[in-house]
């Protein structure tokens, strides 16, 4: 795609977007690296709170913040791109497309999930400005996902990602089952997540339903000041191999 050509994707992408939703763009250093991103996402998450407040999911926009976890996630596939390389991957819960844009970036063939259909705009704009190319996109809700999240991929997704989207404790078990049916048996789940105690519990019952993983740590910098001391966690889980002894 030419300069141009994003140019012009990139006011189309903005023209999608309800025109009372008012709009900012910041600057988002990749942790370990030099990398800048501009980020565009609402200015007023209050106005968007009052509009979940008519959801019968009461799902809250917590993609509209800029979270440290999608970040670090981002940074990970940046410092090992061959992890995403040339793969099909899922990411549940795109945000404002941090992570998205990095996987595409690194060759990621790339469907981008969210509950928000402004979080997946969002997305394919971080990405477009990014590297001039965009993800797929598919909404979901991931409590009762569409059976297009495995159009393709039966036996599930080699790589799956997913940044920040353990905030509360009901979609423990709902994740659990969902990670079941879309990772394949080979493959790999990258979970990023700042320390909340629902992340704690969701590993401990990974752990018990036959997953293993390894953590590295992500200690920024971060865009909010207020997020200064967070430690982001990256988890690679995977099955646990059977023994082939007694």
């Amino acid at each position: 795609m030419t300069a141009t050509q994003s140019t012009e994707r990139i006011a189309a992408l903005l023209n999608q977007l309800s025109s009372d939703l008012e709009l900012k763009h910041e600057p988002v250093t990749i942790p370990g690296s030099n990398a800048i991103m501009t980020v565009t996402r609402p200015v007023d998450t209050d106005a968007l709170l009052d509009r979940a407040a008519d959801d019968p999911e009461q799902n809250l926009p917590y993609w509209a913040e800029l979270w440290p976890s999608g970040i670090a996630l981002a940074a990970e596939i940046l410092t090992d791109p061959a992890m995403v390389a040339n793969l099909d991957v899922l990411e549940l819960g795109s945000g404002l497309g941090i992570t998205a844009a990095v996987a595409v970036a690194a060759g990621a063939k790339l469907m981008a999930t969210d509950y928000s259909a402004e979080s997946l705009i969002l997305t394919r704009l971080t990405s477009q400005r990014w590297c001039g190319a965009e993800p797929e996109t598919l909404q979901i809700n991931w409590r009762s996902p569409d059976t297009d999240l495995l159009n393709g991929h039966p036996a599930g997704y080699p790589v799956v990602l997913a940044a920040d989207v353990l905030y509360e404790r009901r979609d423990i078990d709902p994740l659990l089952e969902l990670f079941d049916r879309v990772v394949a048996p080979d493959g790999v789940l990258w979970l990023a997540e700042p320390g909340r105690p629902p992340a704690s519990i969701f590993l401990e019952s990974a752990s018990r339903a036959g997953w293993q993983f390894t953590t590295s740590t992500w200690h920024g910098p971060w865009p909010d000041p207020k997020d200064a001391d967070v430690i982001a966690r990256v988890h690679q889980l995977r099955r646990r191999k059977e023994s082939n002894f007694p």
